[in-house]
């Protein structure tokens, strides 16, 4: 195998992350290892002990999902104020506490010594950003930058704006995004918790009840996931999914056929909107406008690829599903 040498910066930027916890850190090295010079300012005793090996981390897993050269990486910088880390940035990633009043603080601080064209993104998991932008000196130049642990390898990254943010300053933020190899998903209108930690808070709520009903316990609802609907939500999510359920006759099949179960007690989570006519038209629209490109037979083939190549690399680990699928290997083997 030949030695991947790694590319020059052409156009160097900074960013600052304030805050190097465990998703701070993960920024941290997502913009780091892309070619970034990165301020960081933490005031914890043992920030850089913990961030280092967050690096350490990054750096032996991150590389591994690239076929070309990675950027020569950055300059780190710990910073002894919020102020000098924020100076000369580019980008601004709060991840401090949930906590308004501290956010709020923050930002004030940030925005007395930022450049006034960089973009400031939180890591905010729960607030919409016109929360985060109240009395705010440039409301404009905050937005929701919303990662998934752990953020140097996960690409996902909710980038919610308010109307104070201007369609040019969020552009700039999904290319910015984009640079460092993120999946910037532009939520359009402000809601709390945002898009995805709405459905782990219904999945969370749900495993709770089980466990509080004796009808489950952490490792039964854990399996259920990683050995079933999570492989399939890996590659394909949900409303994909449940379109190939719905056969060759589509997503507004699947939900005449399955729709009815929304009205029975399967779940503590009751509150569920009517599936009128019109509502059913939309999904299957948006279902079609996603996928119809391809045949239900295709999408199976595209899917079992998938599952292969994710039940495979488990297996290698021999975690999940792939432990299982060695045991059976040995049992296959008795059988021969």
């Amino acid at each position: 195998m030949t030695d991947i040498v790694n590319k020059p910066n052409k156009c160097q930027k900074t960013a600052a992350c304030i805050g190097g916890g465990v998703i701070g850190g993960g920024w941290v090295a997502r913009f780091l290892l892309h070619g970034w010079d990165v301020n960081v300012y933490d005031p914890a005793a043992d920030a850089q002990r913990k961030l280092a090996a967050v690096l350490d981390n990054a750096r032996a897993a991150l590389p591994q999902l690239a076929d070309v050269a990675m950027p020569t990486e950055g300059t780190l910088t710990f910073c002894e104020s919020l102020e000098m880390a924020v100076t000369n940035a580019d980008w601004i990633q709060e991840s401090v506490p949930e906590r308004l009043d501290i956010k709020h603080k923050v930002f004030a601080q940030v925005q007395a010594a930022c450049p006034k064209e960089a973009i400031i993104g939180s890591s905010t998991s729960g607030f919409k950003p016109s929360q985060l932008q109240e009395n705010a000196l440039r409301p404009a130049q905050i937005m929701v930058a919303h990662p998934f642990n752990p953020v140097y390898l996960l690409p996902l990254v909710e980038l919610v704006p308010s109307p104070a943010n201007s369609p040019d300053i969020i552009e700039q933020a999904k290319d910015l995004l984009t640079s460092v190899g993120m999946k910037p998903l532009h939520v359009r209108k402000e809601i709390d918790a945002h898009i995805a930690d709405r459905f782990l808070e219904a999945v969370w709520r749900e495993g709770l009840w089980m466990i509080k009903d004796g009808i489950a316990t952490t490792t039964e609802i854990d399996d259920a996931i990683r050995y079933g609907f999570g492989l399939r939500w890996a590659q394909m999510g949900l409303f994909e999914t449940y379109r190939i359920a719905g056969g060759e006759a589509g997503m507004a099949h699947f939900i005449a056929q399955f729709g009815p179960c929304l009205e029975w007690p399967w779940t503590k989570l009751m509150d569920v909107p009517e599936l009128t006519d019109e509502l059913i038209a939309t999904i299957a629209q948006q279902s079609d406008e996603q996928s119809g490109h391809h045949s239900i037979r295709e999408l199976e083939r595209i899917r079992d690829k998938n599952l292969i190549g994710i039940m495979r690399v488990q297996k290698d680990n021999n975690w999940g599903v792939g432990e299982l699928l060695n045991q059976h290997d040995e049992r296959l083997k008795q059988l021969g």
